[in-house]
């Protein structure tokens, strides 16, 4: 097995990338014409992005670096990240941090870990570490790493890793989990594939999780194919989550405790052969997403709009396309999706990642070996 982990003796190599001086794209939307500014380029295929209290920025690059940005530069790479295995779809994946991130410096990545370090002869699977960033300067560092978290049945597959992390309003971590490519692991209930699970913030398993015979103790819910977003709705804690479908199918979920989203039993997409999957797009016991997608935008990066730069969109979710290279509002009346608007529509490329700012702006990280930072926000904001 090959790892794709760049020495960190090579940071002074970085290229030192200033803000984009050419003008801004621009897109005409519901809340009139929004700029995206491009803050620092030069990133090998981002995953997830972080904004720091001081205005900084923190990236994870698929290939295994996490870097700091600082002004549209890339100041350093952080020492002491985990070991990956950067192939297919794997790799250092999500980064999230403490709701006290401001006091413990405690951060949270996910990542395709190599069997090796979980103690297991083959394969890879997805983990969790915690961490707390010490930042020096224009660099820093991992300190007290801990794995709290490992899916089991680690495989050879390089496809479907998910993986998301958003913090409960209790503390807890929900984590997302793709099947690895093997569609029949997302029923199997002890199989931790193809699921959401939930944790404390020390990895132990909460008391309160919902526990339905013969189910995992960490599952939260299962049934799902490929999930890379995930958030939490300020106003009453409720999950969201969406994932890639098969051809077609993409979905936009509401996960509770005990759910069974159903596939591969049921899905609104079909095999990329053209060939039906499962047993139709219903069944009684299984849930249906919230809204889906057919054809596919494969959909990453999830968060609901709270700011006030667009008060238009306050409440509203907004989630990357990879294959649909938008950024996307789903206009939300409840749990209901009402409406649907897609943004800068083949312009800025794949986009992995969406955060909102406390400034109100949305930022954005494309997936691309020249990938971008991206800031968006109306125009002449």
């Amino acid at each position: 097995m090959t790892l794709s982990i760049r020495s960190l003796a090579l940071v002074s190599a970085v290229l030192m990338v200033p803000v984009a001086s050419a003008g801004a794209q621009t897109s005409e939307t519901s809340a009139g014409p929004v700029a995206a500014t491009v803050l620092a380029e030069g990133l090998d295929h981002p995953w997830a992005l972080a904004l720091l209290p001081d205005g900084r920025f923190l990236v994870t690059e698929r290939s295994g670096r996490l870097l700091l940005i600082e002004r549209g530069v890339v100041a350093g790479a952080i020492e002491g990240v985990p070991a990956v295995v950067a192939q297919g779809q794997g790799g250092l994946l999500d980064l999230a941090l403490a709701p006290d991130f401001e006091t413990s410096g405690r951060i949270y990545l996910t990542y395709a870990e190599p069997a090796e370090a979980a103690g297991l002869q083959r394969g890879t699977g997805t983990a969790v570490m915690a961490a707390k960033l010490v930042i020096s300067g224009k660099t820093g560092r991992l300190e007290d790493q801990q794995v709290i978290f490992r899916m089991n049945g680690y495989s050879n597959s390089t496809r479907h890793f998910g993986s998301r992390i958003a913090t409960g309003q209790d503390g807890n971590l929900f984590v997302t989990l793709g099947d690895r490519g093997d569609m029949d692991r997302a029923q199997d209930a002890g199989d931790l594939a193809g699921g959401v699970v939930r944790i404390a913030p020390d990895g132990t398993i909460p008391a309160d999780n919902p526990r339905p015979e013969g189910w995992h103790e960490a599952f939260w819910s299962i049934g799902h194919r490929n999930p890379q977003g995930a958030t939490i709705r300020p106003s009453d804690g409720a999950l969201f989550t969406v994932e890639h479908g098969p051809r077609g199918g993409d979905e936009l979920s509401m996960p509770e405790a005990g759910d069974n989203f159903g596939w591969p039993i049921i899905t609104y997409g079909v095999d990329y052969s053209g060939l039906p999957i499962g047993e139709g797009t219903e069944k009684e016991g299984l849930e249906q997403p919230i809204h889906y997608w057919d054809p596919s935008i494969s959909p990453s990066g999830l968060v609901f709009y709270e700011g006030e730069l667009l008060a238009e969109w306050r409440g509203d979710l907004l989630t990357g396309a990879l294959s649909g290279q938008a950024l996307v509002r789903l206009d939300m009346e409840g749990d209901s999706v009402v409406g649907e608007e897609r943004l800068f529509e083949g312009q800025l490329g794949r986009i992995r990642d969406v955060r909102v700012g406390s400034d109100g702006a949305i930022y954005l990280v494309t997936d691309a070996g020249n990938g971008r930072l991206i800031r968006v926000a109306p125009e002449g904001q």
